[in-house]
């Protein structure tokens, strides 16, 4: 299943509720770090970009794991990694069209009623 730049800035647009060219730049910069991966590891995000996957982690777009390694001296070794959820990516993208498509529906029943009204009372006489 891929993921477009596209689908991911509808779904951040419809779920965080930000303008679509927030929510461009958002998941440009998501899909910059994951590039062709499924997952990255965390210790790669600065502290201000991991804001973001935490919104994002919160509406169930972004999924976290931890892999727990034994290294040589006996201790272990915590890996954190983020993961894309594809599913919910693709569900709330679906979810934003419908959105835009009732606002739109909204805004043409909104101009229709200006069109019901005559010209006689447009104008003054």
């Amino acid at each position: 299943m891929i993921i477009t730049l596209e689908d991911l800035a509808t779904a951040i647009a419809a779920r965080v509720d930000i303008d679509m060219e927030s929510a461009l730049k958002d998941a440009n910069f998501v899909m910059d770090l994951f590039g062709f991966e499924d997952r990255i590891i965390d210790n790669i995000l600065e502290p201000e970009d991991r804001q973001l996957f935490y919104i994002l982690e919160e509406e169930g777009m972004l999924v976290t794991e931890r892999e727990e390694t034994t290294i040589y001296d006996g201790r272990s070794w915590r890996t954190h990694y983020w993961f894309l959820n594809k599913e919910a990516i693709l569900k709330y993208k679906e979810e934003g069209k419908r959105k835009e498509e009732e606002r739109e529906r909204r805004e043409e029943d909104a101009a229709d009623v200006y069109k019901e009204i005559p010209d006689e009372l447009w104008f003054g006489h």
